[in-house]
């Protein structure tokens, strides 16, 4: 059905080569497929189940995004009732390898510039209610509930105890207000080197942008700039945010913030990021057998008590990871110091272009 329903769209201008091959591509956090025409000239066929996947959000966003200069994969055709699309190729170059440290600094730099621009076109983004939906407190308490059932239960084995439900429900607490606080615009939802494709005049494309919602300014920036995927020093992560810390305010888009304020704001909202990655890799794990993404938690557990160790509000938390989860996370085999964790290794990350 799905190559015949692909026979049927293929554009005039495609030179048919029948039967058509499928070859299968790696795919992302979700129940998409995706497969490149051989021998068709630069499309993509995506298997996108229509009862698991945001599949006119999809198409929704992307169309919001196009009007405003943000370069996402030409739609070709789409059949909602099926789930089919035929888009517009990108190609295979993410943008992670080009961000590794054993690129030029100067190229990383131009890199992180280049996706910083889009990051800031996507927040100019007209916050239209019908495309995009609001982060809100109970949106945020959902995602951070991933964490103790399918990190802390379902992959480590912990019961928690009341005293430390407390403790989990007064972080979130703390997470959620300062995201609400924060000023409100369009979001990505999962905006890091993975999602961005270079294309081959040199610019980026965005991909996997179905999850797009108004939410905290930071939210797309700390994705960016503390990517689950590789690793940023930390002193070039603050000196990047506060530089991005000067555009926003220079459009007017933030106000009477410090820059200590700003970090803190960027801190919390990427511990409320990772919190909820921690829960969200080991439920691909545990339920959709997808057991690469357990290779990169040391990462994530590293930006997330990083950031917890930071704040007074946020130590009960980093005390209470350190003396309850810590000694149990050695036994298992996905498991490297977080305190020296940088990023999976190229062959634990050969899978391609997943996503959170």
């Amino acid at each position: 059905m799905f190559v015949d329903w692909i026979e049927a769209f293929l554009p005039d201008s495609q030179q048919i080569k029948a039967p058509i091959e499928l070859q299968p591509l790696a795919g992302d956090a979700g129940f998409r497929r995706y497969f490149r025409l051989v021998g068709q000239a630069s499309l993509i066929a995506v298997d996108s189940p229509p009862e698991k996947e945001k599949n006119q959000a999809y198409i929704a966003v992307s169309m919001a995004f196009q009007r405003c200069g943000i370069v996402t994969p030409k739609i070709v055709a789409v059949d909602f009732a099926n789930g089919f699309f035929l888009l517009e190729d990108f190609g295979l170059r993410l943008l992670q390898p080009e961000l590794t440290t054993d690129k030029p600094p100067a190229s990383v730099a131009e890199r992180y510039n280049q996706a910083e621009t889009i990051l800031r076109q996507i927040q100019r983004v007209a916050p239209e209610p019908r495309v995009f939906p609001v982060y809100d407190a109970q949106e945020l308490q959902a995602e951070m509930d991933l964490f103790a059932q399918w990190f802390v239960t379902e992959l480590l084995g912990i019961s928690l105890d009341q005293e430390e439900q407390q403790m989990l429900e007064q972080l979130c607490e703390d997470l959620i207000d300062s995201a609400i606080q924060q000023p409100q615009v369009v979001v990505h939802k999962d905006f890091h080197s993975r999602n961005l494709m270079l294309l081959a005049d040199n610019s980026l494309g965005v991909i996997d942008f179905q999850d797009a919602l108004v939410g905290p300014i930071t939210y797309d920036l700390v994705s960016l700039l503390k990517d689950c995927y590789l690793h940023l020093p930390t002193d070039r992560v603050e000196q990047r945010a506060l530089d991005f810390k000067r555009t926003l305010e220079a459009d007017k888009q933030l106000e009477n913030m410090t820059d200590q304020e700003f970090l803190r704001s960027f801190d919390k909202m990427g511990l409320q990021r990772h919190i909820k990655v921690l829960g969200i890799f080991a439920r691909l794990s545990l339920r959709d057998g997808k057991s690469g993404y357990l290779n990169d938690l040391p990462l994530v557990i590293r930006y997330t008590l990083e950031a917890a160790q930071r704040y007074p509000d946020t130590k009960a938390f980093y005390s209470w990871f350190i003396e309850r989860i810590e000694p149990l996370l050695p036994s298992h085999k996905w498991y490297r110091d977080w305190r020296t964790a940088t990023e999976a290794s190229r062959e634990e990350n050969s899978a391609g272009a997943e996503s959170l």
